[in-house]
């Protein structure tokens, strides 16, 4: 059977000021699959989610979730698309004067119009569902890294999204919580079928969950590798594609 694309990058070019960062990037995304956008610093891993996501417009080139350009749709049509996805970025970004139960609350009170305390069960839902029960009153700056993680991944699940965005998930996180946040991004994808794309450069988590790795390379500013990691380990052509998932000079 047929893969669905539910996400098309076409032809994608990115530029800050007179730095070129991508050059005419294409791949697809498929539903309920795990992909990790991989490669070494510099090389527009985190620039491309920012493209993905709607937070930045590219040089040239399209991005289709569920059909929809979100480079050039109208303002209704964006607001439809960010309604089925959900991003967790690199610091959380939790809003340090609410408690967590208020931030996770937050996206649903915004496009839900469901009553308050409609609200206030799925939060505690949310929570759960990220081992976080019973730490709703609690504030951000009395969360560890790991729970800070957590609860911003409770906030990106909150409007229940086909699509999942993690910005460098086990960043700055002991090993311990890492695994945990691994087994977390599993069960999220084995359990309500989410489609799940992170930016990482971390291999053990990336040998974890990934099921398709689109590895960027800084010099020819594009994809030189796509693949599960274990063949891009074992089987890539590509040098410099071995080096980096096998950790070798």
């Amino acid at each position: 059977m047929e893969k669905e694309a539910i996400i098309q990058v076409k032809d994608l070019t990115s530029e800050h000021g007179d730095n070129l960062i991508l050059d005419n990037v294409s791949f697809d995304v498929f539903r309920k699959e795990i992909l990790v956008i991989a490669g070494s610093s510099g090389c527009g891993k985190s620039t491309l989610l920012r493209h993905m996501v709607g937070l930045d417009i590219p040089v040239s080139g399209k991005i289709l979730i569920n059909g929809i350009d979100i480079t050039s749709c109208d303002e209704a049509a964006f607001l439809s698309v960010l309604k089925k996805i959900g991003i967790l970025f690199q610091s959380s970004a939790l809003l340090g004067s609410m408690t967590i139960a208020d931030n996770v609350a937050l996206p649903i009170l915004e496009y839900s119009g469901l009553p308050e305390s409609f609200i206030q069960d799925i939060v505690r839902m949310k929570l759960c569902m990220v081992d976080l029960a019973g730490y709703e009153d609690y504030f951000p700056s009395e969360l560890s890294g790991g729970m800070k993680k957590r609860a911003g991944l409770a906030r990106a699940l909150a409007l229940n999204p086909e699509i999942l965005f993690l910005d460098e998930p086990s960043a700055g996180l002991d090993p311990i919580v890492s695994a945990e946040i691994d087994e977390l991004i599993l069960h999220i994808n084995k359990s309500i079928g989410t489609t799940i794309i992170i930016v990482t450069h971390e291999l053990e988590s990336i040998f974890h969950v990934a099921q398709r790795v689109v590895m960027l390379d800084k010099k020819t500013k594009g994809i030189i590798a796509e693949g599960t990691p274990e063949h891009l380990k074992n089987h890539s052509g590509i040098p410099f594609v071995r080096q980096f998932f096998n950790r070798t000079k």
